[in-house]
Protein backbone atom coordinates (compact mmCIF):
# COMPACT_ATOMS: atom_id res chain seq x y z
CA UNK A 1 0.00 0.00 0.00
CA UNK A 2 1.16 3.69 -1.14
CA UNK A 3 1.64 6.44 0.83
CA UNK A 4 -0.16 9.67 0.16
CA UNK A 5 3.35 10.81 -0.74
CA UNK A 6 4.89 8.02 -3.56
CA UNK A 7 0.92 8.18 -5.38
CA UNK A 8 2.36 11.50 -6.54
CA UNK A 9 6.04 9.88 -7.56
CA UNK A 10 7.11 6.71 -9.70
CA UNK A 11 9.32 4.48 -8.79
CA UNK A 12 11.87 6.10 -10.44
CA UNK A 13 11.38 9.61 -8.89
CA UNK A 14 10.78 7.63 -5.91
CA UNK A 15 14.84 6.18 -5.96
CA UNK A 16 16.03 9.02 -7.12
CA UNK A 17 14.65 11.38 -4.18
CA UNK A 18 15.39 8.92 -1.75
CA UNK A 19 19.03 8.24 -2.91
CA UNK A 20 19.62 12.13 -2.93
CA UNK A 21 18.37 12.47 0.33
CA UNK A 22 20.92 10.22 1.27
CA UNK A 23 23.50 11.77 -0.83
CA UNK A 24 22.40 15.05 0.40
CA UNK A 25 22.95 14.23 4.09
CA UNK A 26 26.17 12.08 3.50
CA UNK A 27 27.79 15.56 1.60
CA UNK A 28 26.49 17.26 4.42
CA UNK A 29 27.99 15.82 7.37
CA UNK A 30 31.36 15.16 5.02
CA UNK A 31 32.32 18.28 5.95
CA UNK A 32 31.76 18.42 10.10
CA UNK A 33 32.91 14.73 10.30
CA UNK A 34 35.87 15.76 12.38
CA UNK A 35 33.88 17.73 15.19
CA UNK A 36 31.20 15.08 15.22
CA UNK A 37 32.35 12.01 14.95
CA UNK A 38 30.94 8.94 12.93
CA UNK A 39 28.76 7.46 15.24
CA UNK A 40 27.00 10.95 14.98
CA UNK A 41 27.02 10.64 11.08
CA UNK A 42 25.13 7.10 11.70
CA UNK A 43 22.53 8.66 13.55
CA UNK A 44 21.86 11.58 11.37
CA UNK A 45 21.81 9.27 8.24
CA UNK A 46 19.73 7.18 10.19
CA UNK A 47 17.19 9.75 10.16
CA UNK A 48 17.00 10.49 6.52
CA UNK A 49 16.18 7.07 6.07
CA UNK A 50 13.50 6.99 8.14
CA UNK A 51 12.02 10.16 6.35
CA UNK A 52 12.16 8.08 3.39
CA UNK A 53 10.59 5.61 5.22
CA UNK A 54 8.00 7.49 5.61
CA UNK A 55 7.70 8.95 1.85
CA UNK A 56 7.99 6.27 -0.17
CA UNK A 57 7.75 2.64 -0.80
CA UNK A 58 9.51 -0.08 0.92
CA UNK A 59 12.16 -1.23 -2.26
CA UNK A 60 13.26 2.42 -2.72
CA UNK A 61 13.98 2.64 1.19
CA UNK A 62 15.82 -0.27 1.58
CA UNK A 63 17.98 0.41 -1.25
CA UNK A 64 18.40 4.05 0.46
CA UNK A 65 19.48 1.86 3.87
CA UNK A 66 21.91 -0.15 2.01
CA UNK A 67 23.63 2.79 0.75
CA UNK A 68 23.76 4.84 3.83
CA UNK A 69 25.68 1.99 5.27
CA UNK A 70 28.15 1.48 2.60
CA UNK A 71 28.73 5.38 2.37
CA UNK A 72 29.12 5.09 6.20
CA UNK A 73 31.51 2.76 6.02
CA UNK A 74 33.60 4.14 2.84
CA UNK A 75 33.86 7.61 4.01
CA UNK A 76 33.36 7.94 7.71
CA UNK A 77 34.40 4.38 9.75
CA UNK A 78 38.17 4.13 9.95
CA UNK A 79 39.81 3.70 7.94
CA UNK A 80 38.18 5.73 5.30
CA UNK A 81 38.29 5.59 1.70
CA UNK A 82 37.77 1.71 1.82
CA UNK A 83 35.36 -0.99 2.99
CA UNK A 84 37.83 -2.13 5.55
CA UNK A 85 36.80 -2.37 9.37
CA UNK A 86 39.77 -2.68 11.84
CA UNK A 87 38.11 -2.30 14.73
CA UNK A 88 35.52 -5.50 16.08
CA UNK A 89 33.57 -2.40 18.19
CA UNK A 90 33.03 -0.34 14.66
CA UNK A 91 32.34 -3.71 13.17
CA UNK A 92 29.93 -4.43 15.90
CA UNK A 93 28.65 -0.02 15.19
CA UNK A 94 27.99 -1.21 11.60
CA UNK A 95 26.63 -3.76 11.52
CA UNK A 96 24.46 -2.43 14.56
CA UNK A 97 23.29 0.20 12.04
CA UNK A 98 22.45 -1.83 9.18
CA UNK A 99 20.31 -3.75 10.96
CA UNK A 100 18.33 -0.43 12.59
CA UNK A 101 18.36 0.85 9.20
CA UNK A 102 16.68 -2.04 7.93
CA UNK A 103 13.96 -2.65 11.15
CA UNK A 104 13.28 0.92 11.18
CA UNK A 105 12.61 0.65 7.29
CA UNK A 106 10.46 -1.98 7.57
CA UNK A 107 8.73 -1.17 10.67
CA UNK A 108 7.87 2.66 9.74
CA UNK A 109 6.23 0.98 6.24
CA UNK A 110 4.26 -1.89 8.23
CA UNK A 111 2.70 1.10 10.57
CA UNK A 112 1.65 3.33 7.28
CA UNK A 113 0.28 0.34 6.16
CA UNK A 114 -1.62 -0.04 9.41
CA UNK A 115 -2.55 3.55 9.53
CA UNK A 116 -3.96 3.61 5.59
CA UNK A 117 -5.67 0.44 5.70
CA UNK A 118 -7.53 1.62 8.99
CA UNK A 119 -8.23 5.10 7.14
CA UNK A 120 -9.62 2.90 4.32
CA UNK A 121 -11.40 1.17 6.62
CA UNK A 122 -12.97 4.47 8.51
CA UNK A 123 -13.95 6.14 4.90
CA UNK A 124 -15.17 3.24 3.21
CA UNK A 125 -17.94 2.99 6.76
CA UNK A 126 -18.62 6.37 6.02
CA UNK A 127 -18.97 5.56 2.38
CA UNK A 128 -21.97 3.08 3.07
CA UNK A 129 -23.42 5.28 5.96
CA UNK A 130 -23.71 8.01 3.45
CA UNK A 131 -24.74 6.21 0.84
CA UNK A 132 -27.70 4.58 3.37
CA UNK A 133 -28.77 8.17 3.99
CA UNK A 134 -29.17 8.42 0.46
CA UNK A 135 -31.06 5.41 -0.33
CA UNK A 136 -33.59 6.12 2.90
CA UNK A 137 -34.23 9.42 1.39
CA UNK A 138 -34.75 8.33 -2.01
CA UNK A 139 -37.00 6.03 -0.85
CA UNK A 140 -39.40 8.52 -0.14
CA UNK A 141 -38.05 11.20 -2.95
CA UNK A 142 -39.01 8.78 -5.76
CA UNK A 143 -41.67 6.76 -4.04
CA UNK A 144 -44.35 9.62 -3.36
CA UNK A 145 -44.05 10.94 -7.17
CA UNK A 146 -43.72 7.47 -8.60
CA UNK A 147 -47.54 6.75 -6.50
CA UNK A 148 -48.63 10.01 -7.62
CA UNK A 149 -48.22 8.91 -11.46
CA UNK A 150 -49.44 5.59 -11.28
CA UNK A 151 -52.57 6.52 -8.82
CA UNK A 152 -53.23 9.25 -11.33
CA UNK A 153 -53.22 7.42 -14.20
CA UNK A 154 -55.09 4.31 -13.00
CA UNK A 155 -57.73 7.25 -11.86
CA UNK A 156 -57.83 8.29 -15.50
CA UNK A 157 -58.34 4.93 -16.99
CA UNK A 158 -60.55 3.02 -14.42
CA UNK A 159 -63.00 6.30 -13.95
CA UNK A 160 -62.40 8.09 -17.47
CA UNK A 161 -65.69 8.20 -18.82
CA UNK A 162 -67.37 9.86 -15.14
CA UNK A 163 -64.46 12.25 -14.83
CA UNK A 164 -64.82 16.03 -15.93
CA UNK A 165 -62.54 17.47 -18.14
CA UNK A 166 -61.41 19.90 -15.68
CA UNK A 167 -61.09 16.10 -12.82
CA UNK A 168 -58.72 14.92 -15.88
CA UNK A 169 -56.91 18.17 -16.67
CA UNK A 170 -56.28 18.45 -12.46
CA UNK A 171 -54.70 14.68 -12.80
CA UNK A 172 -52.41 15.49 -15.67
CA UNK A 173 -51.28 18.62 -14.10
CA UNK A 174 -50.58 16.55 -11.24
CA UNK A 175 -48.39 13.68 -13.62
CA UNK A 176 -46.46 16.56 -15.04
CA UNK A 177 -45.28 17.67 -11.36
CA UNK A 178 -44.77 14.34 -10.54
CA UNK A 179 -42.40 13.55 -13.41
CA UNK A 180 -40.58 16.94 -13.07
CA UNK A 181 -39.85 16.30 -9.62
CA UNK A 182 -38.90 12.77 -10.69
CA UNK A 183 -36.06 14.17 -13.30
CA UNK A 184 -34.97 16.86 -11.05
CA UNK A 185 -33.65 14.27 -8.50
CA UNK A 186 -32.55 11.91 -10.63
CA UNK A 187 -30.34 15.03 -12.49
CA UNK A 188 -29.51 16.24 -8.87
CA UNK A 189 -27.73 12.53 -7.95
CA UNK A 190 -26.10 12.14 -11.96
CA UNK A 191 -24.78 15.69 -11.86
CA UNK A 192 -23.58 14.77 -8.63
CA UNK A 193 -21.78 11.84 -9.89
CA UNK A 194 -20.55 13.48 -12.38
CA UNK A 195 -18.73 16.42 -9.59
CA UNK A 196 -17.48 13.87 -8.20
CA UNK A 197 -15.70 11.81 -11.07
CA UNK A 198 -14.34 15.69 -12.62
CA UNK A 199 -16.73 14.60 -15.02
CA UNK A 200 -18.48 18.31 -15.62
CA UNK A 201 -17.13 20.87 -17.49
CA UNK A 202 -18.84 24.81 -17.78
CA UNK A 203 -19.40 25.88 -21.47
CA UNK A 204 -19.43 29.43 -21.40
CA UNK A 205 -21.74 31.52 -23.65
CA UNK A 206 -23.18 34.34 -23.21
CA UNK A 207 -26.78 34.30 -20.96
CA UNK A 208 -29.18 36.20 -20.28
CA UNK A 209 -29.35 36.07 -15.78
CA UNK A 210 -32.71 37.99 -15.63
CA UNK A 211 -33.98 34.45 -17.71
CA UNK A 212 -32.44 31.97 -16.16
CA UNK A 213 -33.73 33.33 -12.34
CA UNK A 214 -37.70 33.27 -13.76
CA UNK A 215 -36.81 29.94 -15.40
CA UNK A 216 -36.13 28.66 -12.09
CA UNK A 217 -38.64 30.28 -10.45
CA UNK A 218 -40.98 28.62 -12.54
CA UNK A 219 -39.59 25.57 -12.19
CA UNK A 220 -39.88 25.40 -8.73
CA UNK A 221 -43.72 26.67 -8.88
CA UNK A 222 -44.91 22.96 -8.33
CA UNK A 223 -43.67 23.11 -4.45
CA UNK A 224 -44.71 26.59 -3.93
CA UNK A 225 -47.94 26.45 -1.98
CA UNK A 226 -48.21 29.75 -0.23
CA UNK A 227 -44.67 30.72 -0.50
CA UNK A 228 -43.77 33.87 -2.74
CA UNK A 229 -41.00 34.56 -3.92
CA UNK A 230 -40.04 38.53 -5.20
CA UNK A 231 -37.72 38.97 -7.76
CA UNK A 232 -36.88 42.38 -9.52
CA UNK A 233 -35.10 42.04 -13.29
CA UNK A 234 -31.71 43.80 -13.03
CA UNK A 235 -30.44 45.22 -16.53
CA UNK A 236 -26.55 45.05 -15.28
CA UNK A 237 -26.78 41.36 -15.63
CA UNK A 238 -28.92 40.88 -18.69
CA UNK A 239 -25.99 39.67 -20.72
CA UNK A 240 -23.23 37.60 -18.68
CA UNK A 241 -20.32 35.13 -20.14
CA UNK A 242 -21.35 32.15 -18.06
CA UNK A 243 -22.57 28.29 -18.20
CA UNK A 244 -26.18 28.87 -18.00
CA UNK A 245 -26.93 25.29 -17.28
CA UNK A 246 -25.07 25.50 -14.33
CA UNK A 247 -26.07 28.62 -13.36
CA UNK A 248 -29.87 27.30 -13.95
CA UNK A 249 -28.91 24.44 -11.84
CA UNK A 250 -27.38 26.68 -8.67
CA UNK A 251 -30.13 28.88 -8.61
CA UNK A 252 -32.89 25.59 -8.81
CA UNK A 253 -31.55 24.31 -5.64
CA UNK A 254 -31.10 27.46 -3.65
CA UNK A 255 -34.54 28.52 -4.68
CA UNK A 256 -36.32 24.80 -3.89
CA UNK A 257 -33.98 24.56 -0.75
CA UNK A 258 -35.44 28.04 0.75
CA UNK A 259 -38.92 26.97 0.12
CA UNK A 260 -38.47 23.33 1.33
CA UNK A 261 -37.18 25.23 4.87
CA UNK A 262 -39.23 27.87 5.34
CA UNK A 263 -43.29 27.89 6.64
CA UNK A 264 -46.13 28.97 4.74
CA UNK A 265 -46.86 32.01 3.60
CA UNK A 266 -42.93 33.23 3.49
CA UNK A 267 -41.17 35.33 1.13
CA UNK A 268 -38.06 34.51 -0.64
CA UNK A 269 -35.98 37.46 -1.84
CA UNK A 270 -33.81 36.92 -4.87
CA UNK A 271 -31.62 39.80 -5.72
CA UNK A 272 -28.91 39.94 -8.78
CA UNK A 273 -26.62 42.16 -9.63
CA UNK A 274 -23.04 42.67 -11.43
CA UNK A 275 -20.02 44.27 -9.22
CA UNK A 276 -15.94 43.65 -9.59
CA UNK A 277 -16.29 41.93 -12.42
CA UNK A 278 -18.59 39.32 -10.95
CA UNK A 279 -22.08 38.08 -10.53
CA UNK A 280 -23.58 38.62 -7.32
CA UNK A 281 -26.61 36.72 -6.05
CA UNK A 282 -28.35 36.72 -2.56
CA UNK A 283 -31.51 34.43 -2.08
CA UNK A 284 -32.63 35.42 1.52
CA UNK A 285 -36.02 33.74 3.16
CA UNK A 286 -37.86 34.96 6.12
CA UNK A 287 -37.92 31.36 7.66
CA UNK A 288 -36.31 30.20 11.24
CA UNK A 289 -32.41 29.88 9.40
CA UNK A 290 -29.88 27.38 10.16
CA UNK A 291 -29.05 26.61 13.46
CA UNK A 292 -25.67 28.14 14.17
CA UNK A 293 -23.66 24.58 14.68
CA UNK A 294 -24.91 23.23 11.34
CA UNK A 295 -24.46 26.02 8.79
CA UNK A 296 -20.35 25.00 8.55
CA UNK A 297 -21.99 21.71 7.25
CA UNK A 298 -24.89 22.49 5.12
CA UNK A 299 -23.15 22.03 1.82
CA UNK A 300 -21.77 18.49 2.60
CA UNK A 301 -23.35 15.43 0.62
CA UNK A 302 -26.19 14.03 1.68
CA UNK A 303 -26.52 16.09 4.33
CA UNK A 304 -29.70 16.78 6.16
CA UNK A 305 -30.61 19.27 9.29
CA UNK A 306 -31.79 17.50 12.54
CA UNK A 307 -34.77 17.73 13.17
CA UNK A 308 -36.24 18.52 9.27
CA UNK A 309 -39.29 16.80 8.04
CA UNK A 310 -38.77 13.30 6.36
CA UNK A 311 -37.95 13.92 2.09
CA UNK A 312 -35.17 15.32 0.38
CA UNK A 313 -31.69 13.88 -0.47
CA UNK A 314 -29.16 16.19 1.03
CA UNK A 315 -27.63 16.71 -2.20
CA UNK A 316 -29.26 20.17 -3.16
CA UNK A 317 -26.68 22.47 -1.77
CA UNK A 318 -23.85 20.46 -2.19
CA UNK A 319 -24.63 20.39 -5.95
CA UNK A 320 -24.62 24.42 -5.56
CA UNK A 321 -21.43 24.55 -4.07
CA UNK A 322 -19.71 21.99 -6.68
CA UNK A 323 -21.30 24.54 -9.80
CA UNK A 324 -19.83 27.45 -8.31
CA UNK A 325 -16.88 26.43 -7.89
CA UNK A 326 -16.77 25.10 -11.16
CA UNK A 327 -17.54 28.72 -12.03
CA UNK A 328 -14.88 29.26 -9.84
CA UNK A 329 -16.84 31.11 -8.16
CA UNK A 330 -17.95 31.19 -4.11
CA UNK A 331 -21.22 30.95 -2.01
CA UNK A 332 -21.12 31.84 1.73
CA UNK A 333 -23.99 31.36 3.82
CA UNK A 334 -25.79 33.13 6.94
CA UNK A 335 -28.36 34.01 9.39
CA UNK A 336 -30.01 37.49 8.99
CA UNK A 337 -30.54 39.43 12.24
CA UNK A 338 -34.55 39.63 11.75
CA UNK A 339 -34.73 35.98 11.15
CA UNK A 340 -34.15 33.65 7.84
CA UNK A 341 -31.28 32.65 5.87
CA UNK A 342 -29.15 34.77 3.18
CA UNK A 343 -27.13 32.76 0.58
CA UNK A 344 -24.48 34.99 -1.40
CA UNK A 345 -23.21 33.81 -4.37
CA UNK A 346 -19.98 35.59 -6.63
CA UNK A 347 -19.54 34.17 -9.60
CA UNK A 348 -16.62 35.81 -11.68
CA UNK A 349 -17.82 37.04 -15.08
CA UNK A 350 -17.75 38.82 -18.22
CA UNK A 351 -20.48 41.43 -19.10
CA UNK A 352 -21.48 43.10 -22.57
CA UNK A 353 -21.91 46.39 -22.60
CA UNK A 354 -23.82 47.42 -26.56
CA UNK A 355 -24.07 50.91 -27.01
CA UNK A 356 -26.11 51.92 -29.94
CA UNK A 357 -25.55 55.52 -31.32
CA UNK A 358 -27.40 56.91 -33.91
CA UNK A 359 -26.03 57.95 -37.44
CA UNK A 360 -26.29 61.32 -37.89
Amino acid sequence: MQSIFSKDFSKTKQYGISISLILIASASCYFFHDFMGYRAVALLLLLAVSLSAVLFDILPVLVCALLSALILNFFFIPPTFTFKIESAEDVLMFLMYLLVAMINTVLTIKIRQFENKKRNEEEKEKTIALYNTLINSLSHELRTPIATIIGSVDTIVDNEDKLSKKNIRELYTEIATAGSRLNRQVENLLNMSRLDAGMLKPTFDWVDVNELVFKAIKESEYSLENTKIIFEPNENVALLYLDGGFLEMILYNLIHNAIRHTPKNSNILVDCNYKDESLMIDISDNGLGFPKDEIDFVFDKFYKLNGTATGGTGLGLSIVKGFTEALNGKITLKNKKTGGAHFHLEIPSQTSTITIKENE
